[in-house]
């Protein structure tokens, strides 16, 4: 970069990139913390509506590669406004949308194509845009404007729910989108200077690979049948990309990604970290908004205001972390984000049975958000740090797509979870229940099933109030132990994540660290 180029790389550029990053997170935080308000308003069902959402971030992620690539051969800050315009669509549509098909048609499907195409261009841009510890600066503020908006998305998003209407929070949004669409003309694009050919073969099998997977869980997650053969697609695609790559790359022909990138130890571990802290986060934000919905009976603005802890936590964590950039190796902090969510999810895990209020949850919510802050300040930047500005593209593009595809894998998964085990848990403690008549227990267990995915435990007791007063008191007992089972299953696959993310972390420090200036240390590949 050229001293003038640098010296117009103001750091009111690097606000206006991150502000791409923002509006990713808070779309997801406004459909999450207003999850039964749609429900309501459609009448739809919760897995649904978790169906929509993990179908935008299952696009975004099998898309990306290729958004990437086409952000290369076409301009990437072009691919950057595009993307914005196609996630103003889809947050546009928001406002109008009248069924669940609507919102998978635009929001999920138009808006994930906008976000595959935009998030790969902006790290490009800011790969390209600044160097040394003035990029780990400006990719700790993308981590940042992630927790600003994980700060803010629920409490925002909750306040309008509750006040005016779930569509007003995507209306804001879209007035966001609008503000940095006005600053993108600050913006200096990133030329390409590599290979222009294109990898069709190897595109298709990343949409197969990630989408098989995706959607296996998705079809489990409604009772489907095909499940196991939609996995083994999946499985198959991404077996079958990885053989694809490696043999194009042998053969010297152009390839959709190129596989030498994961030869740098430094680029995979980060990659790694990414997508097992997306896959964490996405299990703790499908799971706990259900929860305090449906089992405490909270509205949106309520569950915003007892997510708070982890979101402002995050926020302040990853702002200090990011100030204090190369004051600490990246991969101690990150190792140390790992350790903290996994104690916080742990600690969820062993208080929800008893648990009755936002104050019980406080504390593990500060150290999950004191952890996810730690990882949002440093993951991107540590793994892109070894990578030369010439492949910077293509590997924004790995990372972007790791991290689009955990976090869809992190939803749909624990979404799963959490309905599998309410089902399997409402059968068991119907059917082995002392106080309800044999006659009526699938009976019971049929009708809980059924309204677990709509109906709070307020709404459930005025169901059953004509009954008598022993079997309201077994069906509620029932709907409440099977809630707190379910949400225990679906943090318990949370934990795991961390944990391996611990495990990964923990590798990553005992590599050397990654070169903080160009000048001092070249690119790595």
């Amino acid at each position: 970069m050229s001293s003038d180029e640098q010296a117009s790389a103001d750091p009111r550029l690097g606000i206006f990139l991150a502000a791409a990053m923002f509006v990713f997170v808070i779309d997801t935080s406004f459909m999450n913390v207003s999850i039964s308000a749609v429900v309501r308003d459609l009448d739809t069902t919760v897995s649904g509506v978790q169906s929509a959402v993990a179908i935008e971030s299952l696009v975004s992620a099998a898309f990306i590669l290729i958004s990437s690539k086409l952000g290369d051969l076409f301009g990437r800050k072009r691919a950057f406004v595009t993307g914005l315009l196609f996630y103003l669509v889809g947050a546009g549509s928001m406002i109008f949308a009248q069924g669940l098909g609507a919102i998978i048609l635009f929001w999920a499907v138009v808006g994930g194509l906008g976000a595959s195409l935009y998030l790969p261009a902006m790290q490009s841009l800011i790969h390209g845009n600044f160097e040394g510890k003035e990029r780990a600066r400006v990719f700790a503020l993308v981590g940042a404007s992630g927790a600003i908006a994980a700060a803010i998305g629920p409490l925002l998003g909750g306040f309008v729910t509750t006040v005016f209407s779930w569509r007003a929070g995507f209306l804001v949004e879209c007035l966001i989108i609008l503000t940095v669409l006005a600053g993108a003309r600050r913006i200096r694009d990133v030329p390409y200077t590599g290979d222009r050919s294109v990898d069709a073969v190897g595109a298709a099998l990343s949409v197969v690979g990630m989408g098989g997977l995706i959607v296996g869980v998705l079809v489990w997650q409604e009772g489907g049948e095909s499940v196991a053969a939609l996995l083994a697609i999946g499985v198959a695609g991404m077996a079958g990309l990885v053989y694809w790559l490696v043999r194009r790359k042998r053969s010297g022909k152009a390839t959709l990604l190129d596989p030498t990138l994961f030869k740098s130890k430094l680029f995979t571990a980060g990659a790694t970290g990414i997508f097992l802290q997306q896959v964490a986060l996405g299990g703790m934000l499908i799971t706990l908004p259900i929860y305090l919905q449906l089992v405490w009976g909270y509205n949106a603005f309520e569950a915003g205001i007892t997510l708070a802890p982890l979101s402002l936590t995050m926020f302040g964590v990853a702002v200090i972390a990011g100030k204090r950039a190369g004051r600490r190796r990246a991969s101690a902090l990150i190792l140390a984000g790992f350790v903290l969510l996994s104690a916080a999810v742990a600690i969820l895990v062993f208080i929800i049975p008893w648990a009755d209020s936002g104050w019980h949850l406080a504390l593990p919510l500060m150290l999950a958000g004191a952890g996810l802050g730690l990882m949002a300040s440093q993951l991107n930047n540590y793994a892109l740090s070894p990578i030369s500005e010439e492949r910077a593209g293509e590997a924004a593009g790995v990372t972007s797509a790791t991290g689009s595809f955990g976090l869809s894998f992190g939803l749909a998964f624990a979404g799963a979870i959490m309905l599998a085990a309410l089902s399997i848990s409402f059968t068991n403690m119907a059917t082995s229940s002392s106080v309800l008549p044999p006659a009526e227990q699938q009976q019971v267990a049929d009708k809980l099933e059924d309204s677990a995915q709509v109906m709070s435990d307020d709404q459930l007791q005025e169901l059953v109030a004509g009954q008598p007063q022993a079997i309201q008191d077994e069906i509620l007992s029932i709907n409440t132990d099977a809630r707190h089972l379910a949400l225990q299953a679906a943090l318990l696959f949370t934990l795991l994540a961390s944990v391996f993310g611990v495990a990964s972390a923990y590798r990553m420090t005992r590599l050397p660290d990654p070169p903080s200036t160009a000048a001092e240390t070249p690119a790595l590949v």
